[in-house]
């Protein structure tokens, strides 16, 4: 695999991760503002929803790359976690703690999980053995 296209792929797959959490976060913040639920009700939303966009980031890396998912995943997790803390500790000056990187260890195997199912999926360079 070329490695320019393995970063286009990872760069599409981090691309769809940003888009749903943000769309996320704008739909979760107004509904924090305009109605009595607590920001503790909405927390077991907000970790289902970023499971699915690690998953659905993965699977669009993968299926772009054609092969090797569990890279193109874990690369595209790598990326999005190297651009939170780029903003996290260069925009507020606040270094990840360990519940964090515990809680990104796992979107990472999700993301690595929907690199392989996507590059099945697409059907990957068949092989002869």
């Amino acid at each position: 695999m070329r490695s320019k296209h393995a970063l286009s792929s990872m760069g599409s797959g981090l691309l769809t991760i940003v888009v749903i959490v943000l769309a996320t976060s704008v739909l979760l913040s107004l509904i924090l503002r305009f109605t009595a639920v607590s920001q503790q009700g909405i927390s077991p939303i907000i970790i289902v929803v970023s499971v699915i966009a690690f998953f659905i980031g993965g699977l669009i890396a993968g299926g772009k790359g054609g092969e090797r998912g569990w890279l193109l995943g874990g690369g595209t997790a790598c990326m999005y976690m190297i651009l939170l803390f780029l903003i996290q500790y260069l925009g507020y000056r606040v270094s990840m703690n360990g519940e964090q990187l515990l809680y990104h260890g796992g979107y990472g195997l999700v993301c690595i999980l929907g690199g392989i199912i996507g590059v099945n999926l697409k059907g990957g360079s068949q092989r002869e053995a």
